[in-house]
């Protein structure tokens, strides 16, 4: 059986939760971070609270084998997936258990097990969803004559994680959009002009880049072998986006050996540094 350092390995996982999943994803990614080249495959089930929501997961798991990670308050919900887990050697867990009846004990206040709790309808709730929202309608080069309105916007070749980054700065209610950068398209006019955006570029090792691009296109059964995985193209396409960065004065960020979290935090440092100097 495949190990957890084996190159390209694929892992299903399973995050069921009845709220908008947000917390697991974060755990799931910085959990999988910590195995080398292991490529979690996400399967995201979100406001699961009836019966039949529960038996579609289920269904889901019958097709997708993997872990599952949850968070569920509802009794009736949780044992109906812990049981057809037990019942089918598939390893589950809930992942706030732990930390919630720790902090539980120690503080002598009990659970008030609300859906939900940790989104209460404040303004910097409003802004977490205003971000993201923005980081889904400003991907990949999307709407760039409203580029202006980012806080932060990120450059980079195919594959160097410029979308999970944005909404991983979303959820922290970072308003952050993505522009690809490929040789012999030009960026869109308007970053020359931009006054408020932060416009970091973001590097990666050609070879890591290659088994990156590889993996993607083994997950899509794509067989065939293209300029996208060439090393000596890849390579091209890596040093024409850092000579972009250089030309232009841009911060870069190398995310060869970051998790998506390491470069978020690496960004809003970025943002913070800039903040206090003007």
């Amino acid at each position: 059986m495949s190990s957890p350092t084996t190159p390209g390995l694929f892992l299903h996982v399973h995050l069921v939760s009845d709220s908008t999943g947000e917390t697991l994803a974060g755990v799931m990614r910085a959990t999988c971070a910590q195995f080398s080249k292991l490529i979690p495959i996400e399967h995201l089930h979100t406001l699961v609270r009836s019966e039949r929501q529960m038996e579609q997961v289920i269904e889901a798991l019958e097709k997708y084998p993997g872990l599952v990670m949850f968070t569920i308050v509802s009794e009736s919900r949780r044992e109906q997936l812990v049981s057809w887990c037990a019942e089918n050697g598939t390893p589950c867990t809930d992942v706030l258990d732990p930390l919630l009846k720790t902090m539980s004990q120690y503080l002598g206040t009990p659970i008030i097990h609300e859906t939900g709790a940790q989104h209460t309808q404040n303004d910097n709730y409003y802004r977490r969803i205003d971000a993201l929202n923005f980081a889904t309608t400003h991907d990949d080069g999307q709407l760039g004559s409203r580029l202006n309105n980012a806080e932060v916007i990120l450059l980079g070749v195919s594959r160097t994680s410029k979308t999970p980054t944005c909404v991983y700065l979303a959820n922290r209610g970072i308003k952050a959009a993505n522009i690809p950068v490929v040789p012999g398209v030009d960026l869109p006019l308007e970053i020359e002009d931009l006054q408020k955006p932060l416009v970091v570029g973001l590097t990666i090792s050609p070879k890591r880049l290659v088994q990156i691009r590889r993996n993607r296109l083994l997950s899509l059964n794509e067989q065939r072998t293209t300029a996208y995985v060439d090393e000596t193209e890849v390579r091209r396409e890596v040093v024409h986006a850092k000579r972009l960065f250089a030309r232009h004065q841009w911060p870069v960020i190398d995310v060869t050996r970051r998790s998506i979290e390491e470069t978020a935090a690496k960004i809003i440092s970025l943002i913070q540094e800039r903040e206090e100097t003007e």
